[in-house]
């Protein structure tokens, strides 16, 4: 394997996992009504299939992918559709969304969780029931999985690689489903190796995991077509591009597709939920979530449904012990600020990290001292500091010539940067607008 273990550039910012890395996971029994918006992935929204007064039940589809690069919307609770209506999500937009009063009956469809045999199933029957379960990239951007692993040729794939690095601070689910569910992360990466005939699997995780490294290990066995492969700890190491590069020691851009390079691409728990689609016949209702920060009473990590609120999270880890200047969905580096906890888990949803300190507040912006620590600092080898020069101008020409698009929004410059300039922030919104310069120009 021409694996590097690791890439250029990049920072080692404060892990922050020792304050939920050994609590397991526990289900939350999800008690209040649940919100399902339609949007809970990249591309096309999916179109409501039930209305107010239905009665629905668990692992039901309430939403129909609404093109090829969309998904299906499963509801995790039985009870009454209340409503289907726009709803605030973390984004701060407005989504379609269905509201079901749970009647915490949870009383499933004819089928759901009726145990079934892979083995004897075609590629394209594999595929199928997939994308039948609605099942997205789980490590935070939500493309549907289906039409990750339907590649123009089977045969290019050399490569296929379960993200374990979780090089984001503070998260810790991925590495408790690595100790708790070793056995399903191999089978997930074994049905999808049946898939691709020309390719190997690796599971990629970091060596601040040797635990995880270990209970992985001890599953895969002696299956001579899966390799476990520790990579350096390192932030954004679990970012795609990197992750490639780690392991393969292939480049991809903007522009390209990991099957353009040969390889699948799949997060810990998007090779769980594939291995419970598949084997369990349950759609992904559920997610691993970290409730972690300062400000958390008992930082933990649940198996929780889709659809719940944030704010019944926070209550099951025992609330607040101080009043948290800063919520985050997500961690620290890549994740969203909120202005609400009242705001539904979906599918790509990953942590709440709970800060009593609002650190990026409390310390004023000032003019760049062209030090260059953010060049330096940047996986993507960018110049964030002319890139920004661009973003104030509103230079879009400008910004696309020093090859602005190839950020991935890591926030890796920000963090290092002495000014405290909100890089990262400027970069994200330079890019939406390229994007939709783009657009309008077809």
């Amino acid at each position: 394997m021409a694996g590097k273990g690791t890439f250029r550039s990049g920072i080692h910012p404060d892990g922050g996992k020792e304050l939920s890395m050994d609590q397991p996971v526990r289900e939350l029994v999800t008690k209040g009504d649940t919100v399902y918006p339609m949007s809970q992935h990249i591309g096309a929204p999916a179109a409501p299939l039930v209305k107010k007064g239905d009665r629905v039940l668990v692992g039901q589809k309430i939403g129909e992918a609404g093109s090829f690069v969309s998904a299906n919307v499963f509801s995790s609770v039985s009870g009454t559709v209340k409503a289907v209506e726009p709803r605030l999500m973390v984004s701060g937009e407005q989504v379609m969304s269905v509201i079901v009063e749970n009647d915490g009956l949870f009383e499933t469809v004819e089928g759901f969780g009726t145990p079934r045999d892979w083995h004897g199933l075609s590629p394209q029957d594999i595929r199928s029931i997939v994308k039948e379960a609605g099942i997205v990239g789980m490590g935070g951007a939500g493309f549907p999985t289906h039409v990750k692993i339907s590649p123009k040729d089977d045969a290019a794939i050399s490569y296929v690689i379960v993200n374990g690095a979780e090089c984001e601070p503070y998260l810790t689910s991925d590495y408790r489903m690595m100790l708790e569910a070793p056995e399903q992360i191999v089978e997930g990466l074994r049905i999808l190796l049946s898939l691709f005939d020309n390719a190997r699997g690796v599971i990629a995780v970091e060596d601040n995991k040797p635990r995880g490294i270990q209970s992985v290990r001890q599953a895969v066995g002696e299956d001579s077509r899966i390799s476990v492969m520790p990579l350096k700890t390192k932030y954004p190491q679990g970012a795609e591009r990197m992750l490639i590069y780690a392991v393969s020691g292939r480049k991809i851009n903007s522009s390209m597709l990991p099957s353009d390079a040969g390889c699948i691409v799949c997060n810990v728990d998007t090779t769980i939920s594939i291995y419970r689609a598949v084997c369990e016949n349950k759609p992904l209702i559920r997610r691993i979530i970290t409730v972690t920060g300062d400000a958390v009473a008992s930082p933990c990590n649940f198996s929780v449904r889709t659809g719940t609120s944030y704010q019944e999270l926070i209550d099951a880890a025992g609330g607040f012990k101080v009043q948290p200047e800063k919520i985050i969905s997500g961690g620290p580096m890549m994740g969203i600020a909120l202005f609400s906890t009242e705001l539904p888990v979906t599918k790509t949803s990953s942590a709440l990290t709970c800060f009593s300190k609002d650190m990026v507040a409390q310390e004023a912006e000032t003019p760049c001292i062209r030090c260059g620590r953010c060049v330096s600092a940047c996986p993507e080898h960018l110049i964030p500091q002319k890139m920004m020069d661009c973003a104030e101008n509103f230079d879009e020409a400008g910004f696309e010539a020093l090859q602005g698009m190839e950020c991935c929004e890591c926030g890796s410059c920000t963090f290092v940067c002495p000014a405290k300039r909100q890089l990262t922030q400027a970069f994200r919104q330079m890019r939406r607008s390229v994007m939709a310069s783009r657009k309008k120009k077809g």
